[in-house]
């Protein structure tokens, strides 16, 4: 089967799934004429332009070689930045796995390769009953996992690919973001994950005092992937 996406994923929140994704765009743009970056569910917009958004959605867009319906690239925008089932909660509306995979599918037919953003970690909850990894399932598409460099994120990084490969999922590749300066023994730590993780090491993006240029990332991508 012909490369088409991939589902990007994280150790936690905050540790750069969008940046990665939007560097996986540029990348991909490389070797597929239509790439397009999805978020499934945003929660916490900004004002801008009259409108209320997502700044990961505006990214991802940026980053994107085709532009699409809104309701497509970012079916579901919630204004509190919370876990997506509480800030659907809030906003009092549901979010059902059925929503975002239609939606995703439409986006397959107007893009070679979408990239699909997770919110949080693996097993977010959307409702009472799924998670995004039910989306990701669902999608059936690799998986990229972002660690996030810090204290804890051994622990967070093998149970998270655990938890990948579990719901039957192929764990392409990770991610390395440095987003603690004062991280001890990053190094040693970065071989304690090649060492474990089942997958390949992508890319490495070193710490910064602002968001870096996603398009000055490099990453390795899996030959397949080209």
């Amino acid at each position: 089967m012909a490369f088409d996406g991939c589902f990007v994923t994280g150790t936690d929140t905050g540790v750069g799934k969008t940046l990665v994704s939007a560097a996986l765009l540029h990348t991909l743009a490389r070797h597929h004429p239509r790439v397009v970056g999805m978020k499934p569910v945003a929660a916490g917009l900004v004002a801008q332009g009259g409108e209320w958004v997502s700044e990961d959605v505006l990214a991802l867009r940026v980053a994107s070689t085709v532009a699409v319906p809104a309701a497509l690239d970012n079916p579901v925008a919630l204004p509190d930045a919370l876990a997506p089932h509480l800030a659907a909660a809030r906003a009092g509306r549901a979010v059902t796995v059925a929503e975002l995979f239609a939606a995703h599918a439409a986006l397959r037919d107007l893009a070679d390769v979408v990239v699909v953003e997770g919110a949080g970690g693996w097993r977010v909850p959307l409702n009472d009953s799924e998670t995004l990894a039910d989306l990701a399932i669902a999608i059936g598409v690799p998986v990229v996992l972002v660690v996030g460099l810090r204290l804890g994120c051994l622990n967070h990084a093998l149970l998270s690919a655990e938890a990948i490969r579990a719901d039957g999922l192929q764990l392409a590749g990770w991610v390395a973001n440095a987003i603690d300066p004062g991280m001890a023994c990053r190094e040693e730590n970065m071989d304690t994950l090649r060492h474990w993780l089942p997958a390949p090491l992508l890319g490495v993006v070193p710490w910064h005092p602002q968001t870096p240029d996603a398009r000055q990332i490099v990453l390795d991508m899996p030959d397949t992937w080209q």
